[in-house]
């Protein structure tokens, strides 16, 4: 079982196999499959408790459905070690509330339809020959809560969401890593070999593996050993809406494709969200909310209403009031092809990297993690990893940005 502790003077460990710097989801689903792989594993996490940062601030969901073959092949595997998730931790009553509920895209418009059409064509090729495409009379049958303009769907009935708080320490409790807390790393010294020790407020670890895994603050973690990632950070919101009884509680992750804007159930009510543009941010212990935000969402009279689509929400937004509502904002980590990086770092021997999920870490992280193990161990190239770091700066890698993220 894992050991979480705030570590004494003299309690820090002088050496570990590999030194994970962060203590959300990603690092600590990367600190489960190391110490698996026979690793002595230390994660240090500046903060009070694991995954209290973006973790916490996440809509908690997983889906297959991408663009590329890179992110399905991810995210399948992702999707795989969940739905197992008890037998892959060796806990037999572990309980991640794991929900294939679905997720519906949604649209009104001619050209997004017919790109529906090749997308689905294009995912059945990759082996994920479970996402339907619905004409808008067929979607209404199956959502009935769909308004009329809706004119093409496309659904995946294994896509849905689950608990990330029992998904996180699942990965803790079946792991042999140790969690210090309150432990800042302030320096990775390298030398001629590369990495050679990690420094934090409260001692150093030597070892000659270090990971970096700290979401918005990844950035910054790599700056200590001389690296530049491609990073931006973007603040998303997360509206909670904690009762509306008009809420269908058997709908699936439902997303209106023109605007943006989604919805899922939740509890007694549900979670909405939407991407509008901001300007990048600098990390953020603490990420400010716009209280704007969620009189746009459910107001019939507002362009990125969620009742555009979902007509129930024209209804509820007459029900809802602030105390029946609860606002978060944290910062996705996005790269330039909003895909992540998860591999070495060919400049500094023995510093590997694990971020950039781009609003995708609770999917990704699982399968991100267990791949990364397979670099660390030497079971894995780089050459042929789609989600390198190198690929930024490879002449023939050419990357385009997705035009939609959620």
């Amino acid at each position: 079982m894992g050991k979480i502790m705030v570590p004494l003077k003299g309690e820090l460990p002088k050496t570990a196999d590999v030194v994970i710097i962060g203590g959300g989801i990603v690092g600590v689903s990367t600190a489960f499959f190391c110490a698996r792989a026979g690793l002595k594993t230390v994660v240090v996490e500046k903060r009070e408790a694991l995954g209290t940062l973006t973790t916490a601030r996440s809509t908690e969901c997983f889906r297959a459905q991408f663009e590329s073959p890179a992110d399905i092949a991810l995210m399948s595997g992702s999707i795989e070690i969940l739905a197992h998730f008890a037998e892959v931790v060796g806990i037999p009553d572990v309980d991640i509330n794991f929900r294939p509920q679905g997720y519906l895209y949604a649209t009104t418009d001619p050209q997004q339809a017919k790109a529906y059409k090749e997308l689905v064509e294009a995912q059945h090729k990759c082996g994920l020959t479970d996402v339907e495409l619905l004409n808008g009379d067929e979607a209404r049958i199956r959502f009935p809560y769909l308004g009329p303009q809706v004119i093409a769907a496309r659904y995946r009935a294994g896509d849905g969401w689950l608990s990330v708080h029992e998904m996180l320490y699942g990965f803790v409790k079946g792991s042999q890593a140790q969690f210090f807390l309150q432990t800042l790393a302030i320096g990775i010294i390298c030398d001629r070999k590369g990495v050679a020790a990690v420094e934090t407020n409260r001692g150093t670890i030597e070892g000659r593996t270090v990971v970096v895994a700290a979401g918005p603050f990844s950035g910054r973690v790599a700056q200590l050993a001389g690296i530049e990632l491609p990073v931006t950070l973007l603040r998303r919101h997360r509206l909670a809406v904690l009762r509306c009884d008009l809420v269908p509680q058997r709908a699936p992750f439902t997303i209106d494709d023109d605007t943006g804007v989604y919805w899922r159930p939740e509890g007694a009510g549900a979670l909405m969200g939407k991407a509008f543009e901001q300007e990048p941010e600098e990390p953020k212990e603490v990420v400010p909310v716009d209280w704007t935000f969620p009189v746009m969402l459910p107001d019939p009279s507002s362009p990125w209403s969620a009742g555009r689509l979902s007509l129930f929400w024209n209804e509820a937004s007459n029900l809802l009031h602030k105390s029946n509502i609860d606002l978060s904002a944290g910062q996705y980590i996005y790269t330039p092809d909003h895909m992540p990086i998860i591999g070495p770092c060919a400049t500094v021997p023995g510093l590997f990297v694990n971020t950039g999920y781009s609003g995708h870490g609770i999917m990704g992280g699982p399968e991100g993690g267990s791949r990364l193990t397979q670099f660390i161990i030497g079971q894995a190239l780089d050459s042929n990893n789609p989600f390198s770091l190198e690929r930024f700066s490879r002449p023939e890698a050419l990357y385009k940005a997705k035009e939609k993220v959620y």
